[in-house]
């Protein structure tokens, strides 16, 4: 047993093989006597001696010291080796690669035809880009924000939820819900003037709103008063945020919902229905009334027509009238037929041919028509 523990610690401390001597090995650097060789030249275990491996070829290796020391090379100084330093090329290309990415991505900047490109050196603003590719320095020295001008934005007031309550010029209170649309002028003033813009826009929008209602009744706000109010509103509304140089340039207020409060709604739209109605009646009589007045400028036109050709020829003219009044008198009533001594009998012969007999035939000479005088 200890010939072979021996063996084994020769075999993983001695550099110079089996066969070699051992010094400062695993076993406390006992110096061991190398191990008996047969007459027959043969290794201890009475084997012919065979050649040494060449070195260099991992598979030939038969030294297990010879292995570790190669697999500590190849890890490196870290692992105990001698060998050399990995090489550090690749890390180095990796670098200079990621150095030329990062120029890319910051010094080159593509500018969509609804943006403009607000550039800052050093947090200072410097310029404002256009469409197209742009060229700046690199950052952090040079900075890029892309604001997109030409984007219609909407601000909803008021809703369907809540209550946007509003005192109008006749002390009544009305319930209303509108919409602003605004897009950006200038970059540099949106970005660097207003900390908050959408809130900025909305209370500015809520201020103007309540000083227009205020001058007008609530007849006016929920009905044909709306045109104006909104007009309004977007003339003080762009008067004060170009006092803010905010950038900003309103596009129209639209207003969505305009009633009374809850609470009192319903009473209104009766009193909105009563007054739809009688506004009806008002129309049906002015149009009555219109059409009499024109029938009374015709006939009095008519009228001084004939007056003057009346004047022109009085004796032809009443004997015209007189028969045209005639005519369309008579035209329309039932006829009485006399006959009377040296005048020809009226014949009916309408009637004949649709096989009626004659009055005049059934009374002797005489026949009264239904509905008329003698």
């Amino acid at each position: 047993m200890t010939g072979w523990v021996s063996r084994a610690r020769a075999l993983l401390v001695d550099s110079k093989g089996p066969w070699g001597p051992s010094t400062g090995g695993v076993g406390g650097g006992i110096d061991e006597p190398p191990p008996p060789v047969s007459e027959g030249g043969g290794g201890p275990w009475r084997e012919p001696p065979r050649a040494r491996p060449a070195p260099g070829k991992l598979g030939n290796i038969g030294n297990l010291d010879d292995l570790l020391r190669r697999s500590r090379a190849r890890l490196g100084p870290g692992g105990g080796g001698t060998g050399r330093r990995p090489d550090r090329s690749l890390i180095i290309w990796g670098v200079i690669a990621l150095a030329l990415l990062w120029l890319l991505f910051t010094t080159v900047h593509r500018i969509a035809p609804e943006e403009r490109g607000v550039v800052t050196t050093l947090g200072r603003y410097s310029r404002t880009l256009g469409p197209g590719i742009g060229i700046t320095l690199p950052a952090p020295i040079e900075r890029v924000q892309k604001i997109d001008v030409e984007n219609i934005r909407e601000i909803p007031v008021g809703s369907a939820a809540e209550e946007t309550l509003m005192l109008t010029g006749d002390q009544n209170i009305i319930d209303l819900a509108y919409t602003v649309r605004w897009n950006i002028r200038d970059p540099e003033q949106y970005l660097f003037n207003l900390a908050e813009p959408e809130e900025t826009v909305r209370q500015v929008a809520e201020s103007a709103m309540r000083a227009a209602v205020s001058g007008v009744t609530l007849n006016e706000a929920i009905g044909e008063g709306r045109g104006e109010i909104e007009a309004e509103v977007q003339e003080s509304m762009q008067r004060v945020l170009d006092s803010y140089r905010s950038g900003i340039v309103l596009q129209g207020v639209a207003i969505r919902q305009a009633d009374p409060p809850a609470a009192v709604n319903d009473a209104f739209k009766e009193v909105t229905a009563a007054q739809q109605q009688a506004q009806s009646y008002v129309n049906d009589a002015n149009a009555y009334a219109l059409q009499l007045r024109q029938k009374a400028q015709g006939e009095a036109t008519a009228f001084d027509r004939i007056y003057e050709q009346y004047r022109l020829a009085p004796e032809v003219t009443r004997r015209r009238m007189y028969y045209e009044t005639m005519e369309r008198v008579l035209q329309k009533v039932d006829k009485t037929i006399v006959e009377a001594p040296g005048v020809t009998p009226y014949l009916p012969l309408q009637q004949q041919q649709s096989g009626r007999t004659p009055p005049a035939a059934q009374q002797g000479g005489q026949s009264a028509g239904q509905g008329g005088g003698q």
